[in-house]
């Protein structure tokens, strides 16, 4: 965007309202500062613009001391060694003055520094600076027109020097350069001749190739001072940003400590009277001291002790998930057979199925070796996702159960059912915690939205991956895959003939003496 050109905002998408926002606020930012700005610029920008100004004057006060004495001696054969003098003494006092006033201004402390003051200071300064080179250069009546030359280069040489140093102040710089062009300009032009014409016309192009390389200069100045401002907003923002974040992580994690803290308590609380009620209705259910003598009772103590084992179920699922969440749930590895935990499952919940008039189709392939697992997480990762499709496969549906091979090597668990299906932007929904599609809420078997949740975060406490794949009327499948570094590989067997030994090249070397002598040495000694 160009420094002073309103932005656009109507141009952005409407789900970029806070974009909107920032542009606003910036462009009614930029519009204020350059109303209280003397220069239409930023006022910390004039500032660091003078400060510049300031610097860029001070190091090169020794260059333009030896430029002023090599001019003031040169010119001296054609005008006159006091004149050089005076006119050297001249500059000097100007050049000295600009000097202390740059070195006051540095000194100043940024608050109390009168910006429109300075700048006045500085311009009445050059121009009295340029002012001084025109009287140097105005050549005489009756001097030698050999002389051109060298006043022209002598005015090319301070323009360009004033050009460059005066840059991050452009009304300065036309202070210092224009008397000078206009001096030497206007006495070649009265000499009439077309080679005086041609160097007045030359003077008056360099003017303005110098003039528009400071503003050239001047423009990147001014670049670079908006896009370290803006760095520095930026970073502000961030810093604020990250103190912001910070505190809501702070926040988050003491919220979460409450949470486990709360559920630890509650589980405690709530499984004693649950152990309880489930002992006692198991008890009345099984009619262990007499019939009742109300058949209702008996039915109701069995929808008692369900409804007590779905509480405890629930229960654990979310002291699971808990645990996962705080990071805090330890695997058990061991060396496993994921085919015959997947079995497992498939006959707890096959009458389940069988109820419900669903098939379970399994697929297994043979000679799987063993996967290195936590056996409690696998099982309970395969009867999640049994009982989800179970759960929303209906009568007459098929439920396929898979186990095999991956292509990099690893093993993978699938189950793919006939049921209704999940919406695809309802996926995400599912699969977080306490998440239900559509489909689940209207369904009879509502569950707690724990079981996808759970499998998913133990898939990825193993290494593996979690896939769920659904199309809405036609039927879902999760794929769980366990990356190959967990695959139990077969060792090869140990030979029986160990490799013959190299002989030691570093043994020592016994003389026959030392031979003999450890022969006639006894083995071992008596009382021994």
């Amino acid at each position: 965007m160009i420094p002073g050109e309103q932005p656009d905002l109507s141009a952005l998408p409407p789900e970029t309202s806070p974009v909107k926002r920032r542009l606003a606020a910036q462009h009614v930012r930029d519009a204020r500062d350059r109303l209280t700005s003397s220069s239409g610029t930023r006022p910390h920008f004039d500032y660091e613009l003078l400060r510049q100004y300031a610097q860029n004057r001070l190091s090169a006060s020794l260059v333009i001391l030896l430029l002023v004495a090599t001019v003031g001696f040169l010119s001296s054969l054609w005008t006159g060694a006091v004149t050089a003098g005076a006119w050297t003494g001249s500059v000097l006092v100007i050049h000295a003055v600009i000097i202390t006033k740059c070195r006051q201004f540095l000194n100043e402390a940024q608050a109390g520094v009168a910006i429109r003051a300075w700048r006045f200071r500085f311009i009445l300064l050059d121009l009295f600076y340029g002012l001084a080179w025109m009287f140097i250069l105005v050549r005489p009546v009756g001097v030698d027109e050999s002389s051109n030359t060298f006043m022209l280069f002598v005015m090319l040489l301070v323009v360009a020097v004033s050009s460059m140093l005066a840059s991050s102040l452009p009304i300065a710089v036309f202070a210092a350069t224009i008397p000078v062009t206009a001096a030497i300009a206007l006495g070649f032009a009265l000499q009439g001749t077309l080679r005086d014409y041609i160097l007045a016309i030359m003077a008056i192009t360099a003017q303005g190739y110098f003039a528009l390389l400071a503003y050239r200069l001047y423009s990147t100045t001014l670049a670079t001072l908006e896009a370290r401002a803006e760095k520095d907003a930026l970073i502000g923002e961030l810093e604020q940003a990250k103190a912001i974040s910070d505190e809501a992580r702070r926040r988050a994690e003491a919220a979460n400590i409450a949470k486990s803290r709360f559920l630890a308590q509650m589980s405690h609380e709530l499984r004693t009277p649950l152990n309880a009620i489930l002992g006692f209705s198991e008890v009345m259910k099984a009619e262990i001291f007499g019939e009742h003598t109300v058949p209702a009772y008996k039915e109701y103590s069995g929808d008692i002790h369900s409804s007590g084992v779905h509480l405890l179920g629930l229960i654990n699922e979310i002291l699971d998930l808990s645990r996962i969440e705080a990071g805090r749930y330890e695997l058990n590895e061991e060396s496993i057979s994921m085919v015959a935990v997947v079995e497992d499952c498939h006959h707890l919940l096959k009458l389940r199925a069988a109820n419900r008039g669903i098939t379970i189709h399994d697929v297994f392939e043979t000679d799987l070796p063993r996967l290195w697992a936590d056996e409690r997480a696998v099982r309970q990762i395969c009867l999640n996702l049994l009982s989800n499709a179970i759960k929303f496969t209906p009568q007459g549906g098929e439920i396929w159960l898979k186990v095999g091979w991956t292509a990099s090597g690893g093993q993978y668990m699938s189950v793919k059912d006939t049921g209704t299906g999940i919406p695809e932007e309802e996926i995400p929904i599912v699969l977080a915690s306490f998440g239900q599609g559509s489909n689940s809420i209207k369904s009879a078997e509502q569950g707690a939205g724990l079981g996808l949740p759970i499998a998913k975060n133990l898939v990825d406490l193993h290494g593996g991956s979690f896939t769920l794949k659904s199309k809405l009327r036609i039927g879902t499948e999760v794929i769980v895959t366990f990356p190959p570094e967990r695959v139990v590989a077969a060792m090869a067997p140990m030979s029986d003939t160990a490799p013959p030994t190299a002989p030691q090249s570093d043994a020592p070397i016994l003389s026959p003496e030392e031979r003999s002598r450890l022969r006639k040495r006894p083995l071992f000694r008596a009382g021994t």
